[in-house]
């Protein structure tokens, strides 16, 4: 399993965001991957299984959801910075999304 794992809900509707194309980007914005949410909204194989200790960002390209909808939207794209440590086994950060806000936590 990747160290980075994530999910996209869209909270407009109640389901799950597929085809959400994110990029997992490095402490010197080196691209190191990239996946599609799948029809759960996951992407489970985000980079390898392990990264060094840094700030790393997770980039989701939002606005095409939308626009594959025909919705109005004010976000083109999420970014998502966080901090991974020299300790930790895993990361799931999850986006909850809808066309004119976000949120998102550490999940588990």
């Amino acid at each position: 399993m990747s160290l980075i794992t994530t999910h996209v809900l869209d909270t407009s509707t109640g389901t799950p965001a597929a085809g959400i194309e994110v990029i997992l980007r490095g402490p010197e914005q080196r691209q190191i991957a990239t996946g599609m949410t799948d029809d759960d909204g996951r992407v489970g194989d985000l980079g390898p299984e392990s990264l060094a200790p840094g700030i790393y960002e997770l980039i989701f390209a939002t606005g095409e959801h939308f626009d594959a909808r025909g919705l109005e939207h004010f976000f083109p794209q999420v970014t998502l910075a966080f901090t991974v440590e020299a300790s930790a086994a895993h990361y799931h950060v999850p986006l909850l999304l809808s066309p004119f806000g976000y949120t998102t936590y550490r999940g588990s």
